[in-house]
């Protein structure tokens, strides 16, 4: 089953809740990991982290962060093994990221994602599996460097 988590600092509250009211009316499980008021809000890297080590510790599979550029989410958030955010500013790359690079955590801006496009971004993110409608040749080839990216990963992680 699908678990999902939303978490922003407060750059990217606004977006997160846009994205929370579409998540609640479709009736989508999710957790909100924080900011969770505007006036206290946690800063980037406690979100990020926090989100991160929820998937390491597999009681989510994919997530959402937001912040300013959605950059900062996206730097603490690679910082832990298993977990591969992409800081993503289209619907376009938002869907490649899930298709082609198999991408557990959207990142995005809110100070550059207006919420119809975030809103837009996170149901491709979330409706895109990994090698989805591409051709067999490039899904092969695909499946093939998810083993290698895995292989330098685990090089990098364990030293």
């Amino acid at each position: 089953m699908e678990k999902l988590f939303i978490g922003s600092d407060k750059s990217g509250f606004p977006l997160k809740e846009n994205i929370k009211e579409y998540l609640l009316a479709k009736n989508i499980a999710f957790d909100d990991i924080g900011t969770t008021d505007e006036e206290n809000p946690f800063p980037f890297f406690v979100v990020a982290e926090k989100g991160a080590k929820a998937i390491q510790e597999k009681k989510y599979n994919r997530g959402i962060l937001i912040c300013g550029t959605g950059m900062g989410m996206s730097v603490v958030a690679n910082k832990h093994e298993g977990v591969y955010a992409a800081a993503c500013e289209s619907v376009f790359a938002a869907e490649k990221a899930r298709a082609i690079n198999d991408a557990n955590v959207l990142c995005m801006g809110g100070w550059i994602i207006a919420p119809f496009m975030g809103l837009e971004m996170a149901k491709v993110f979330l409706n895109t599996s990994f090698t989805q409608n591409l051709e067999d040749w490039r899904a092969k080839n695909l499946r093939v460097a998810k083993v290698e990216v895995s292989k330098i990963e685990s090089a990098s992680f364990h030293k």
